[in-house]
């Protein structure tokens, strides 16, 4: 099974990354749950830097990559655009965000709160998102 994905950075293929993720975990014994989670978290890194990072130019790439490393799975998204800056990022309260019934904002969240470890690196010029979560 191919474990390695490249798209252009457009809204409309975030179906085609959801349907690759979920077609390679199928191969998993995961809950529909954890296999739901899992996707859910790729699909907002990758709208993220579809929208964010790349501002939607179908001309640019991302590429994703799925590995099964020491009872984990690797999830590695890596793309050109505009490299996200953890240290300026501040967790916001999920929970205020429904009371006030505010959208968007909490996609790293919900991405911290579903995966064991996020890592966002730049290297040679490429961005590189890596995440990891146990599953064996």
């Amino acid at each position: 099974m191919n474990n390695s994905i490249q798209v252009s950075c457009s809204k409309k293929n975030l179906k085609t990354i959801r349907d690759f993720v979920t077609q390679y975990l199928s191969q998993y014994d995961l809950s529909e749950i954890v296999l739901n989670q899992i996707v859910l978290a790729v699909d907002e890194i990758s709208a993220n830097l579809i929208i964010h990072a790349n501002q939607e130019n179908a001309d640019k790439f991302m590429e994703l990559a799925i590995e099964r490393k020491n009872g984990q799975l690797l999830f590695e998204i890596s793309d050109n655009g505009i490299s996200f800056q953890r240290s300026n990022y501040k967790e916001p309260d999920i929970e205020e965000h429904i009371r006030i019934g505010k959208k968007g904002g909490v996609g790293i969240a919900i991405v911290n709160r579903i995966m064991d470890k996020v890592e966002f690196t730049s290297e040679e010029g490429r961005n590189i998102c890596r995440l990891y979560k146990t599953v064996f």
